[in-house]
């Protein structure tokens, strides 16, 4: 009932701003066209909102498997799009209005020939709607449309970023190490079966020594893999496959009839790990060798270091007896860097996460990179360091939500320690 109340009041609130910004762009943009012209707007504008609110409230009954989700968050972007450019030219006038108000106001105040009541030809050239930033939130509301519309066709346009490391505590044996990070798979989202294969293609033929994972294989729950077990069990490397588990594997996002269905997902999700010939690491270390030479490599369950996701690893546990020269640490949010692992665990050297997906929007071009997720994660894409530790954010395999991606490509990690 609650939610319902919810989904009433946000439909009124938007047709609201629908009300708005028609009028604001009847009042200007149509102001002085053709009586043809303004009915011609008006239908077009209010037919394409009714029919954009209808099959909105029609989603949930369009078909729950894999071709119905793609068509279900393919139909919800274009409505979400649509309404969030609206929501940014509504800014635009609204601004707009609102220095018109002060203006209108400031010459009632201080006009000395103005008169309660009266409204001259200059008021109303005062009060009059500016076309500049009418045509400016035009503009604005249609280009997040238009580019919220095209990151569509990026979300499987995975892209390798290369990544040269150097450390004095590297064994030496470890010189000219290649290794491969993915992240955030997100099954549970995929739709294009050949395209994932092409991403696979992509790491087999870089021949890394190593390749790790760090979780959110699924969205909610372990059957979203079936389909792709046989392609990513395609994965192999000389020093084997290991991964760790992310906020999402639990399945806390899922409704379950009882715990003991939501650990039966959690087990089915873990023999998926070793069906695919990967070794999960559930606070855990264990030594990697090579040329003679051992470093470690640690695996965590999910720590957080946000109080809204639940953390479930032990990096106490997980450390415990690690005694190698070099350690790599496996851990899902970044987060977990800042909370616990340049503090407590400093000789960690290079720390490995995912989660963040660069919230599959943003910019990225040399000297200047700007996501929204920033205001919520200071490590969220990309190489950081503090002292000796390093920490490496993999901006995702896959993508949840909005099914697309806009300046933040999917992502395919090469590290190679010089």
């Amino acid at each position: 009932m609650r939610n319902t109340s919810f989904w009433w009041v946000m439909l009124v609130v938007m047709l609201l701003i629908d009300l708005y910004i028609f009028i604001a762009i009847r009042s200007s943009v149509f102001a002085y066209s053709p009586q043809k012209n303004r009915t011609i707007f008006a239908v077009s504008y209010w037919g394409i909102t009714l029919l954009a609110f209808g099959t909105l409230l029609l989603l949930p009954y369009l078909p729950a498997h894999e071709a119905g989700r793609l068509r279900r968050s393919i139909i919800f972007t274009i409505i979400f799009a649509l309404f969030l450019g609206k929501i940014l030219a509504a800014v635009f006038f609204l601004v707009d209005d609102i220095r018109r108000l002060a203006q209108w106001v400031g010459g009632k105040l201080f006009s000395a020939n103005s008169e309660v009541g009266e409204v001259s030809g200059a008021d109303l050239e005062t009060i009059s709607r500016s076309g500049f930033l009418t045509w400016l939130g035009i503009a604005a509301g249609g280009g997040i449309f238009s580019t919220l519309l095209f990151g569509l066709s990026n979300k499987y346009n995975y892209k390798i970023k290369r990544v040269t490391l150097s450390y004095p505590n590297l064994p030496a044996g470890f010189k000219g190490f290649r290794m491969i990070q993915l992240s955030d798979i997100h099954s549970g989202s995929f739709s294009n079966r050949a395209a994932v294969n092409r991403g696979v293609d992509m790491v087999l033929k870089e021949k890394a020594d190593l390749i790790v994972f760090t979780g959110d294989l699924v969205n909610n729950t372990a059957t979203e893999m079936e389909h792709y077990i046989e392609v990513f069990s395609r994965l192999k490397a000389p020093m084997g496959v290991f991964s760790t588990l992310g906020n999402h594997d639990y399945g806390d996002y899922h409704s379950w009839p009882g715990t003991k269905e939501k650990t039966a997902n959690l087990d089915r999700l873990k023999s998926i790990h070793a069906q695919m010939g990967w070794k999960l690491l559930l606070d855990e270390h264990l030594p990697l060798e090579r040329n003679g030479d051992q470093i470690g490599l640690i695996g965590v369950q999910n720590i957080s270091g946000k109080a809204r996701f639940h953390s479930y690893g032990d990096m106490a546990r997980a450390s415990n007896g690690a005694a190698y020269p070099f350690k790599i640490l496996l851990s899902h949010d970044p987060s977990h860097w800042d909370a616990e692992v340049t503090t407590k665990y400093t000789d960690v050297d290079l720390m490995l996460s995912g989660h963040t997906h660069g919230m599959q929007f943003g910019v990225e071009i040399p000297g200047f990179r700007w996501s929204p997720v920033q205001y919520v994660y200071k490590q969220w894409a990309g190489l950081y360091e503090k002292g000796k530790q390093k920490l490496y954010v993999n901006r995702g395999f896959g993508f949840i939500g909005y099914p697309g991606r806009v300046g933040i490509l999917p992502e395919i990690t090469v590290f190679e320690f010089v």
